[in-house]
């Protein structure tokens, strides 16, 4: 049950972006493509290898660290308001007639805290983790990768689990991290198998930039650009679904 309740979250989350792509589009393409602008400032300017002490560290060029850090931050805010926009259009109906859409200011701040909040708590998590993993790891080598690959999938849960808490961000709803963890009480199974679903795709996706002789190539960089503003739409729709399903009780058939 936990499994096909998990599968029909996902399958819910990426028929809402097919059935509003128009939307989708017109709500984040022009900030996609100013997000875009800090990744391809870094493909042309990538850091220096230099050697440090016997190891090779990479450093910045001096005259590309003011660039890096201004498009950085627009990147950011470019991300926020595309999230923000997105849940609002999910959950409330509020659209554009054009490309740019409502920047509202309080809720992107606040989708900025809960953001840096949960990121906190999900590295606190998994380092708790790490410990015994760690252990097992050294003990027993040839599990290393079953581990790392367990300790990906308690970081997605955490998120998915502590994430519902941004669309509430997003509508100005004051949902606390303890609300959130209850609204989502005897969830874990359903949340764990969307997990694994989230990050399965997310490998699927990566899989043919993997297999190019030069990952660094622009064709990899705008094979990148492309799925990964899917990926950010339905990722985006995923914690949607979570909050218009377990906070709203809305339907997910």
């Amino acid at each position: 049950m936990s499994g096909m309740k998990g599968w029909q979250i996902f399958r819910h989350s990426f028929n809402l972006v097919m059935a509003n792509l128009e939307q989708a589009f017109r709500l984040s393409l022009v900030l996609y493509l100013i997000q875009s602008i800090y990744t391809v400032y870094s493909f042309l300017n990538p850091p220096q290898m230099m050697d440090f002490e016997g190891t090779q560290v990479p450093v910045m060029s001096p005259e590309t660290i003011f660039p890096t850090i201004i498009l950085g931050i627009l990147a950011v805010i470019a991300s926020l308001w595309i999230a923000v926009a997105w849940h609002r259009f999910a959950l409330t109906g509020e659209s554009t007639s054009g490309w740019l859409p409502t920047f509202h200011g309080s809720a992107v701040m606040g989708y900025l805290g809960r953001s840096i909040l949960i990121g906190v708590l999900v590295v606190l998590g998994v380092m708790v983790l790490s410990i015994p993993v760690g252990i097992i790891s050294i003990g027993l080598p040839a599990l290393a990768g079953v581990m790392s690959l367990v300790l990906i999938g308690l970081a997605a849960y955490l998120f998915f689990r502590l994430g519902v808490m941004l669309p509430a961000a997003a509508l100005g709803d004051k949902l606390t991290l303890g609300e959130t963890w209850d609204v989502t009480r005897g969830q874990s199974g359903t949340i764990l198998v969307l997990a694994l679903i989230v990050v399965g795709a997310s490998v699927i996706i990566q899989l043919p930039s993997w297999f190019n002789d030069n990952p660094s190539s622009a064709i990899n960089v705008v094979y990148s650009l492309v799925v990964n503003w899917f990926a950010t739409i339905i990722g985006i729709s995923v914690l949607t679904t979570l909050y218009g399903h377990f906070v709203e009780d809305r339907p997910i058939d």
